[in-house]
């Protein structure tokens, strides 16, 4: 188990949490959720330690083993893959080491065969044996291959160091385990075996995500921060957002009534008062007046940006044909002769860990690349609005925000413009900061903007949720549903694609395409359907052997 007691800390005069005292304990998965700025990472360093509070502690069962998640991809780039992996049991791979300088000695003395002897005993407990296949078990679940296994972490590109600094964490069964974002960076396929994984992990789990299904999926219990407190509440996301809405009406009933019985007797006290027959009434009425406390209800600090795409023209049949579109980058096949045809009413997600492939796609249909053979077309009724998945250069200048939106709006109006940047939460001076200086989740704010105000009627859009917090995860989700045009879109948030995407297409290794009109949980359920069958002919072929 572990606890926070009484915890306050401050940044100044500010109080991030004041006085929260709350217990994690074994055998739960707690979703730590709040607003982007409440202090989510925050309270997660203070439980690993990691940052000291004003006032108050956190206590650990004696003898468990807290994991955490790091931050920093460069820290091990002087280590191998297997040996970053095997540091998430610090002790153990102090064991491992010491056992091979021992071993390594020319001058092997008694001493050293003692102490030998003490450490083979040590590794044997902690099943050091099995150390090195159980971090290959977690690098390959979560889709590092076994030619990684062995290489410097220096050497990885970043998706693979986040995945192995995850299996880092994971490693060695953990006590408590306290995990920032783990399903950042991670393709779908590991999403799912990182969900199964804590699913049957049997220790206590604290996670911070923006990804709702996967809080759905994982989590027992809800840990809410709002305004420097954190409620607990039993249950997922989805319980917790029903029980939050439903506390909050209950708190609103329960003040009208109140409300109501004030003014009730506020009537009766001014009418009868003066009144010597009914005196001894209205100062009854006057006591249980002041006995009645209406509840405080705060508003959420958390913000739904509005997120609303609306067309100016309706599209026409003819809305987007690719033929035989290949392309090489850097010596990989990432596009292989693919084809395809865009209907009306298409919202399409491009799924698959092939993540090059899906923006090189992106890019080509938007004009930046150049494919190396094939053609596309888009339909002389159509127009397209573009979320890139690196937007460096688009707020690499001195422009303010409002300033930089005007540029992109065929009315060039700073009222008008300020009503989009409104809609995303700029408001007031916000308008005038400027975009180099900007935040990830801003900086996604702005794109959007400038999607809205393009009022472009087919919508590409890759990574769009990336830096995003769930407020805004939510907002974006809504504002596709709900919107009447075409979208072709990239996402790892499998609420997002289940809910938006009416045609799944996965971009294979090599570059095929599979292309099919269903959703996104249909698609992966035949999928394993699909796999289950080769396995069980491949099984079938071996006993025929």
């Amino acid at each position: 188990m572990i606890s926070a007691n009484n915890v306050t800390l401050r940044i100044g005069k500010k109080a991030l949490f004041e006085d929260v005292n709350i217990q994690f304990h074994e055998g739960n998965c707690y979703g730590l959720i709040g607003a982007n700025g409440a202090g989510k990472s925050t309270f997660l360093k203070i439980l690993s330690g990691q940052l000291e509070t004003t006032k108050g502690d956190v206590s650990i069962t004696p003898g468990q083993r807290l994991s955490v998640l790091e931050q920093d991809h460069f820290k091990y780039d002087n280590f191998h893959v297997m040996d970053t992996v095997i540091l998430g049991n610090e002790r153990l791979y102090q064991i491992m080491k010491e056992k091979e300088a021992i071993y390594a000695k020319e001058d092997f003395t008694e001493q050293d065969g003692i102490r030998a002897s003490e450490l083979e005993a040590e590794f044997a407990e902690m099943d050091g044996w099995e150390a090195e296949s159980n971090a290959a078990m977690l690098l390959n679940g979560l889709g590092v291959g076994t030619e990684f296994h062995d290489a410097p972490m220096k050497d990885l590109d970043g998706n693979i160091k986040v995945k192995v600094l995850l299996a880092k964490a994971l490693f060695g069964n953990p006590d408590i385990l306290l995990l920032d974002e783990p399903t950042n960076h991670l393709d779908l396929d590991a999403i799912a075996w990182l969900e199964e994984f804590l699913i049957g992990f049997e220790n206590t789990v604290i996670v911070v995500s923006h990804d709702r299904y996967f809080l759905n999926k994982v989590c027992t219990h809800i840990a809410d921060i709002d305004y420097g407190k954190i409620q607990l509440y039993a249950g997922n996301y989805d319980f917790w957002y029903e029980s939050s809405q439903l506390l909050i009406k209950q708190m609103k009933e329960a003040n009208k009534k109140k409300e109501e019985k004030i003014k009730e007797l506020q009537e009766f006290i001014s009418r009868f008062s003066a009144n010597a027959s009914k005196s001894k009434q209205a100062t009854s009425r006057k006591r249980a007046l002041e006995k009645i406390e209406l509840e405080e209800i705060r508003p959420s600090s958390r913000k739904y940006p509005y997120i609303d795409f609306r067309p100016e023209r309706e599209i026409g049949n003819e809305v987007l044909t690719v033929s035989h579109l290949s392309k090489t980058v850097c010596g990989e096949k990432v596009l292989d002769d693919i084809s395809f045809v865009v209907g009306r009413n298409d919202k399409i997600a491009f799924v698959g860990s092939q993540e090059l492939a899906k923006t090189t796609l992106f890019q080509i249909l938007m004009g930046e690349l150049e494919p190396d053979e094939g053609t596309y077309k888009w339909g002389v009724t159509t127009s397209q609005a573009y979320f890139p998945k690196d937007s460096t250069q688009e707020f690499d200048n001195d422009l303010t925000i409002t300033d930089w939106l005007t540029g992109y709006s065929a009315v060039k109006d700073a009222t008008y413009v300020r009503g989009f940047l409104g809609r995303m939460l700029f408001a007031g001076e916000d308008g005038v900061k400027k975009v180099k200086v900007l935040s990830g989740g801003e900086k996604v704010r702005c794109l959007l903007s400038k999607m809205m105000i393009s009022g472009a009627n087919c919508l590409v859009l890759d990574e769009p949720t990336n830096h995003l917090d769930m407020e805004s995860i939510t907002a974006l989700n809504n504002g596709l549903i709900k919107f009447p045009g075409v979208a072709l879109f990239s996402c790892r948030d499998h609420q997002f694609v289940e809910t938006t995407a009416n045609r799944i297409m996965e971009l294979l290794p090599g570059g095929k395409l599979i292309d099919k009109i269903t959703t996104y949980d249909e698609y992966l359920a035949n999928d394993e359907m699909a796999r289950k069958r080769t396995v069980f002919t491949a099984d079938k072929e071996d006993d025929e052997d």
